[in-house]
């Protein structure tokens, strides 16, 4: 095992120096949107009663640009709609909207995003999920970074409110990943799609450049939307940026550990676990993050390992993410191998990924 601490050491260096790059590009956007522009705030909600009220009154708050907020009812079995509908009453921005029924070859949210997309007026459309809870200046300031730097797509992760252990476990490695393991982190230095990113939580799009890629619609069938949309500007010649979403808005993805898992479950598929990448990943997060364990004390596998502490904890400060779950790295690294292998072998087996009541079948075309 020895001869591995060269490239375990390698391999803990390479997202180290990658993270320092991006921990020092990724900014969160300034100012305000130009006159005449107009951000609807699009929300698909689904059994959301928990969260939609509040939701509507952070984006409601919003200033520095004149805002509309649609919000697109799939098919809630709880108060979603009464909720909305009350608010509604009282302010003339919210409009409740409710989808039709699901058409074949479609996911929910991105059936409920493209309808949204069709009802806004706006100029920028803002999508957000109804546990995300959008700071003041959020919408004005991601639609003037769009404005000024003649963007398609502006998107950021959230800033991950982690209350459980099994919160812990997952929610952390999305930035993680974002920042140490993608070149550029998302930013618009290249339109190579493969080197796009985006969290489905935060997006704002420019209406025009939207509509020509053919939006939603274009991506009925994937439930990963935000970074297939991405992808899909990208490869229609159009620039995305990932910014620093930590001080846009925040959000708690999952109440506990199985929550978060089904959550990410679901998503794993149009990730790492495919056939070919999923075995590539293994190598590259356990060869940095696990293996190292098994060889200390020995001084490569201690520096390997202290890289990798280094860079989660300089992200969590990024990310403004809890400090206690730092300790917790090499476990939540292990948790999201297990989720992205079940997901592999789960469409290995034809088994269809669900989510919220809904079922989507493992052979589903993106």
């Amino acid at each position: 095992m020895t001869g591995w601490l060269p490239l375990m050491l390698e391999l803990a260096m390479i997202p180290a120096i990658i993270g320092a790059i991006n921990l020092l590009l990724l900014r969160a956007p300034r100012g305000y949107a130009p006159p005449g522009t107009l951000v609807s705030i699009l929300i698909p909600a689904r059994d959301e009663a928990a969260n939609i009220a509040t939701c509507l009154a952070a984006a409601l708050a919003s200033r520095g640009t004149a805002i509309e907020v649609l919000v697109m009812d799939d098919g809630s079995t709880d108060a979603t709609a009464a909720i909305v509908a009350a608010i509604a009453a009282t302010d003339p921005r919210v409009r409740l909207l409710a989808a039709p029924p699901l058409p074949p070859g479609w996911t929910g949210k991105v059936h409920a995003c493209a309808r949204l997309a069709r009802a806004a007026r706006g100029t920028h459309l803002l999508f957000i999920d109804a546990d995300v809870r959008l700071a003041p200046d959020a919408a004005a300031a991601m639609a003037g970074h769009a404005v000024r730097r003649g963007l398609a797509m502006v998107t950021g992760v959230p800033r991950q409110e982690i209350r459980s252990l099994g919160e812990a476990l997952t929610v952390p490695l999305i930035s993680f990943l974002l920042v140490g393991y993608l070149p550029g982190g998302g930013r618009a230095f290249t339109r190579h799609p493969a080197l796009a990113a985006a969290c489905g939580q935060l997006v704002l799009v420019d209406r025009t450049a939207y509509v020509a890629a053919g939006g939603h619609t274009a991506v009925r069938g994937v439930l990963h939307d935000g970074l297939a949309l991405a992808r899909l500007m990208r490869t229609e010649g159009q620039w995305t940026e990932v910014v620093r979403g930590a001080s846009l808005a925040t959000c708690r993805m999952y109440p506990g550990f199985r929550e978060a898992w089904l959550g990410f479950l679901k998503n794993a598929r149009e990730g790492m676990a495919t056939p070919i990448g999923l075995p590539i990943w293994t190598t590259v997060l356990a060869g940095a993050h696990l293996w190292p364990w098994f060889l200390l004390p020995a001084p490569q596998a201690m520096a390997a390992l202290a890289l990798g502490f280094a860079l989660r904890a300089a992200v969590t400060l990024w990310a403004r993410e809890p400090w206690w779950t730092v300790p917790l790295h090499p476990l939540t690294v292990a948790v999201a191998l297990a989720i992205q292998w079940t997901a592999l072998v789960r469409g290995a087996l034809g088994l269809s990924a669900g989510w919220k009541g809904r079922a989507y079948p493992a052979d589903r075309t993106a």
